[in-house]
């Protein structure tokens, strides 16, 4: 599979790559010395037989954290950049982010923040890293207020995504996967959205993720994704079209107390999204009810859940990155395979009361 290039980034889609990861990163980003951040399951699974031995002798450490969204925080940056500086590590450094995205988001931002900043490679063990938070050079960490309110741009010297690694990932984290290859074919390419769509169930089965048509989907959102970034870096525009589904789901994820994959949560909203593009009179009819059937095909849930009230969301929304002088603006469909808001920057502002309808 030949490599694709975002911007100063390459991005390597290949079986087995995992194995060779410490000469692909030596190659993209030399340094002294390496720190390869991964969460406690994948750094039992993978971090010192597959990635650090990879490297030289000495030449990279292992430096994990608690599994899970709830620990992507400004408590955890702290205590990674500590343990940075306590080792001695300094700017001829680059760290390699070995996990999902919580992970990749994690570890980015302690990359663009040491020292002012060193390189960051992603090395992609989850699909929705793999297709979509690993590529673009989005860092962050949560706070009580939401998601990824703190956080910087900083672009990967290099990806790589090893599909084999999926072999390992639970069926609810593949599905939560698929969730960004359904949105990114609602923003961008209706061909994609269908063939995704018809894909789903041989995608699923046990040893879905070696059939080809996984490493099609893989390679195909992260065209789809780069193109739009390539574009747009800094989502002043055209990437906003990126949140499709991520305004609502992530106020849902955060009000669940992160119960919800972060997948399962842009499930429901683009659910909800595609329905509020209609009732304001945005997409063509029709929209709401192809997203919810490819939803419902992935078994990702589809509603809001019952424990999570509609006025909170709404509050939750408010508060997020995309609200502009005390408006919230989504990223809504115009159909399948092309965005609305051309005209007002690729973000639609929504009435509360229409949303609070649609929440209903």
């Amino acid at each position: 599979m030949p490599d694709l290039t975002i911007g100063p980034c390459r991005v390597t889609v290949e079986a087995g790559a995992l194995a060779t990861l410490g000469a692909r990163v030596r190659g993209a980003a030399p340094a002294h010395r390496y720190a390869v951040v991964a969460d406690e399951t994948v750094g039992a699974l993978y971090g010192e037989a597959a990635a650090v031995a990879s490297f030289a002798a000495g030449e990279a450490t292992l430096f994990t954290i608690p599994a899970g969204e709830a620990h992507k925080t400004r408590e955890t940056w702290a205590l990674l950049t500590d343990r940075l500086l306590d080792d001695g590590y300094g700017r001829d450094t680059t760290v390699v982010a070995l996990g999902g995205g919580v992970v990749g988001d994690l570890a980015g931002f302690v990359a663009a923040t040491f020292l002012r900043g060193v390189p960051v490679v992603q090395a992609p063990t989850t699909l929705l890293a793999m297709i979509d938070a690993a590529v673009g050079g989005k860092t962050g960490v949560d706070t009580r207020h939401g998601k990824n309110l703190v956080g910087a741009f900083h672009q990967p010297a290099l990806v790589v995504a090893d599909p084999r690694v999926l072999a390992t990932l639970p069926p609810a984290q593949l599905r939560a996967g698929l969730a960004e290859a359904i949105k990114h074919g609602v923003v961008a390419d209706e061909r994609y959205f269908e063939r995704v769509a018809a894909d789903l169930p041989a995608l699923l089965v046990p040893g879905g993720w070696e059939r080809e048509a996984m490493t099609a989907l893989v390679v195909r959102s992260v065209e789809i994704k780069g193109a739009i970034v390539a574009r747009d870096e800094r989502e002043a525009g055209l990437r906003k079209t990126l949140n499709f589904g991520h305004t609502l789901g992530h106020a849902i994820e955060s009000l669940s107390g992160y119960a919800l994959l972060h997948g399962e949560a842009v499930a429901i909203g683009m659910v909800l999204e595609s329905k509020l593009a209609e009732r304001a009179g945005v997409a063509e009819r029709g929209t709401h009810e192809r997203v919810l059937e490819a939803v419902r095909r992935a078994g990702l849930p589809f509603e809001r859940p019952a424990g999570v009230a509609a006025d909170d969301v709404l509050a939750h929304a408010r508060g997020d990155k995309k609200a502009r002088r005390g408006v919230t603006e989504y990223a809504l469909p115009r159909r399948i395979g092309a965005m609305a808001g051309e005209r007002s920057g690729w973000a639609v502002p929504v009435p509360d009361d229409l949303v609070r309808e649609v929440l209903a």
